[in-house]
């Protein structure tokens, strides 16, 4: 039975390029049947990398049918993952973030949960000397992932060999970092397609802090003020995706690549006291600019207070 090989809900670029990675390894190098897939569509970074790489978008799956075997990747969340998920069968969890809990297998299984910024560093370790046969586009994946979830190396999450694989990837395959790099943020910072409501659900993950649930939203840019400029209606549409959801908040930081800082927006008191809790900072209006402010992970989420 094919395994398949799937991250988050809301797939970013490690969570639809990580699934890949590991997918062409298992089928490739291990001799086992295996196929990527997604749980959404891919964010127009994720898009880009499949272009420019001439990869086939995988499988948009909207559930995973019980005793299915898969590999979980790039999270270890249930509230990421399709209903039912205890009921297939795991064989592997391969992530880069904290163990929330709530996960359970039909026996034992390999874990590995890694403190580095990118679940493909992670993978390209597990690999060993095999990482050097994967094909010129899974590699161009590879690099596409480390490069996204370091911004560049930007991010306070990048260790000293999340940027020595990727450095080693570029090497490879001949790129510049630097103007990939500005390629994938080009592609990532272009949401003038996208409705209010997709772009609050294209990044984000759900967390519950002091007995509230929030959908904590981020978008990386170059360009802040195409999302900015949308501030009053994206507020607007907060309260009606958080219904939906069954949230109690959207949370939305809008993260400067080149600035370094995130801006979060403060549509009602529920954000002001978590921006002011949470952050030690009295919001101005309606936005909140957090200097330095970069990772969801490292930087929002251990500091969320209500």
């Amino acid at each position: 039975m094919t395994t398949l090989v799937f991250g988050h809900k809301a797939p970013d670029t490690d969570s639809t390029g990580s699934p890949i990675l590991w997918a062409w390894y298992l089928n490739e190098i291990k001799g086992e049947k295996a196929e990527p897939v997604l749980l959404g569509e891919p964010s127009t970074e994720a898009g880009f990398m499949l272009e420019r790489w001439g990869l086939p978008k995988p499988r948009i799956v909207s559930g995973i049918e019980a005793e299915q075997p898969c590999v979980i990747v790039d999270t270890n969340n249930p509230a990421e993952l399709p209903d039912g998920i205890n009921d297939t069968d795991i064989r592997a969890i391969i992530d880069h973030h904290k163990l929330v809990g709530g996960i359970e297998t039909k026996g034992p299984i390999d874990i590995t949960v890694r403190p580095l910024a990118c679940t493909a560093t992670i993978m390209l370790d597990l690999m060993g000397e095999d990482a050097g046969k994967m094909p010129e586009a899974v590699k161009g994946a590879a690099l596409t992932c480390i490069l996204s979830d370091t911004l560049e190396f930007r991010s306070p999450t990048t260790t000293a060999h999340d940027k020595a694989v990727a450095e080693k990837l570029a090497a490879d395959l001949g790129l510049d970092i630097p103007a990939y790099a500005a390629e994938m943020f080009a592609a990532k910072s272009d949401v003038s397609a996208f409705s209010d409501a997709e772009l609050l659900r294209m990044d984000s993950k759900e967390y519950e802090v002091g007995g509230k649930k929030f959908r904590v939203s981020v978008l990386e840019t170059t360009a802040p003020e195409m999302v900015l400029n949308r501030k009053a209606s994206l507020m607007e549409s907060m309260g009606a995706v958080a219904q939906e959801d069954g949230v109690d908040q959207v949370l939305l930081f809008v993260v400067d690549i080149l600035n370094e800082e995130a801006t979060l927006l403060i549509p009602n008191d529920l954000v002001k006291t978590v921006a002011e809790k949470s952050f030690g900072a009295a919001p101005g209006g309606d936005i909140l600019v957090l200097p330095g402010v970069m990772s969801r992970k490292k930087q929002i989420i251990p500091n969320l207070a209500v």
